[in-house]
């Protein structure tokens, strides 16, 4: 059981990684630090597309290591 669960973990982990290093930045340099609040509160809306998809993922592996990660503590 305890092996399963540090494989699961190291599959989350990785997929996690994978996922927020595909993703595109969000902001390009001194320009994007000051107009990037606008941006994401009226511009852009990612709803469906590629960076969605990495999005959904990203949060979806990252609740998975979480919940192993807590399993695993809770095994020993």
């Amino acid at each position: 059981m305890k092996v399963a669960l540090m494989v699961l973990l190291a599959l989350a982990s990785l997929v996690l990684i994978a996922s927020i290093l595909l993703q595109s930045g969000s902001s390009a340099g001194l320009s994007g630090a000051i107009g990037g609040g606008a941006e994401q509160l009226f511009g852009k809306k990612r709803s469906r597309g590629y960076e969605a998809v990495l999005e959904r993922t990203a949060k979806i592996a990252a609740v998975c290591f979480i919940v192993i990660s807590l399993a695993l503590v809770a095994i020993e």
